[in-house]
């Protein structure tokens, strides 16, 4: 098991992530992913009782019904976004500085996240392939979308998430614009308007910063990011034990609105979504093996728990603590490496979601008739990797990052009705996709960075792993 003592630049190593997974770890000795399927079965069943469909009530009766069930749920993830900025806030600052100096700070950043760039443009591809392939938006009727929109009293609010700019106020911009308006300028307009790819750059420079600056001066600072880390997870520890009560209220509300027979008959959308998932996993093992030297089955062993739990969360950033945690103690991953990743990788890395959207993207076009050439696909991979960095880790923002897609090669967004039936499942499994990507990660820069050490000499190695202990 490796050192666990303070890391340099950790003023606060008892108030670490890490030290606060006690709570989560109770949340899988009860079995939440098993509640929250329950939850999920049970609200599909329900929803779909409450519905036009069936008659059972009124279609006024059935509308407030389902509102009052799905109450918990849309209080769920209310306080997951509430948290999510400051916790991702807090975890970037100490993680950068997790590394001890700017050199290993240097070595780390390029490495980390052009491998996760690389990830996230595999898994767009790879999602668009199998679409291409399988075609599961063949023989859907394109009225199904507008149909999903209009049954009930009201429209289906699809989302709870930060607002997404119209594609065409996007590309208006020059493109020294878009590249000028990543950068942060004013923190506290920032983190008010959740712009989470201008938080997470912010966080890193002043984290980069704090590594320059003579640690009595940094204490405080640093025990401010730790005691921010530690009352979110307070927090999120709270919301957690509605997460099945949550699934079912959002299912039943879904389910009532959109019918089972919407739900069923994208049986082959979600079929070759789950399909490039699991392929994108077995991608991940097969790097697990060639590039970490490692067991592909010891290493899902080693990480069964958080995957679990991040499939019963459906949010990466809940996770986080147990994240680090297996990083550090399962997979014997450097703290200086696991505490500069994770965070990062809770924010910049979406594989998962990248691969989901590259198969609802042309499943809607095959529903709508929209033909995509060579040019399209090159522009949904280019939005989908864009806006998939630096959107939070919460649960249903793969559909706000979708409808920017659509927009951009000219499918309605209505559409995004049709599949919203059917996301809440998608979202825990492209959760857990995304935190193996995060831990793949980890595993694959602590060999480079013990390859490295050792080719340095006996000494630099030493040297290394006293800073990350």
């Amino acid at each position: 098991m490796p050192a666990t003592t303070t890391p340099p630049g950790d003023a606060l190593g008892q108030r670490s992530l890490v030290h606060q997974t006690p709570q989560l770890y109770g949340l899988i000795r009860t079995r939440l992913w098993a509640q929250v399927l329950i939850g999920l079965v049970l609200g599909i069943a329900v929803g779909s009782l409450l519905g036009e469909s069936e008659g059972w009530l009124a279609p006024l009766w059935a509308e407030r019904i389902a509102a009052w069930l799905a109450l918990p749920g849309h209080f769920f993830l209310a306080i997951i976004k509430f948290v999510v900025i400051p916790l991702v806030l807090a975890s970037v600052v100490r993680g950068v500085a997790a590394g001890g100096d700017v050199d290993t700070l240097r070595r780390l950043g390029s490495r980390v996240v052009l491998l996760f760039l690389a990830m996230t443009v595999l898994a767009v591809v790879l999602g668009l392939g199998l679409a291409l392939w399988l075609q599961p938006g063949a023989g859907i009727d394109a009225g199904m979308p507008q149909a999903a929109l209009t049954v009930g009293a009201g429209p289906v609010a699809p989302v709870v998430g930060p607002a997404v700019p119209p594609a065409a106020a996007t590309e208006a911009a020059p493109l020294t614009e878009r590249l000028i308006a990543i950068l942060p300028q004013n923190p506290f307009a920032e983190l008010a308007g959740g712009d989470m790819l201008q938080i997470v750059i912010g966080a890193g420079l002043v984290g980069a910063a704090l590594l320059m600056v003579p640690r009595e001066q940094a204490r405080p600072f640093f025990e401010l990011m730790g005691s921010i880390q530690a009352a979110c997870m307070v927090v999120v520890g709270w919301v957690m034990k509605i997460a099945p009560l949550a699934v079912f209220g959002l299912l039943c509300e879904i389910s009532a609105r959109v019918g089972p027979a919407a739900i069923l008959g994208l049986a082959a959308y979600v079929g070759t979504v789950l399909l490039a998932l699991l392929v994108l996993l077995l991608l991940f093992l097969g790097a697990v093996a060639l590039f970490g030297r490692r067991s592909p089955l010891r290493f899902l062993q080693a990480v069964r728990e958080v995957l679990l739990l991040a499939f019963s969360t459906s949010s990466s950033a809940a996770v986080m603590p147990l994240s680090l945690s297996t990083a550090e103690t399962k997979l014997q991953v450097r703290q200086a490496v696991s505490r500069f990743v994770v965070p990062l990788g809770t924010t910049i890395n979406m594989s998962g979601t990248a691969i989901y959207q590259g198969v609802a993207t042309l499943f809607l076009a095959q529903v709508y008739g929209v033909e995509i050439g060579l040019a399209g696909m090159l522009l949904i991979v280019v939005t989908a990797v864009g806006t998939s960095i630096g959107s939070p880790g919460t649960p249903g923002v793969g559909i706000v990052i979708l409808a920017t897609i659509l927009e951009g090669v000219g499918i309605p967004a209505a559409g995004v009705a049709l599949i919203i039936g059917v996301d809440r499942l998608l979202d825990m499994c492209r959760t857990a996709v995304n935190v193996a990507g995060d831990l793949v990660t980890c595993v694959i820069v602590d060999r480079w960075f013990g390859a490295e050490a050792a080719a340095s000499g006996p000494e630099a190695a030493a040297g290394q792993q006293a800073g990350a202990g």
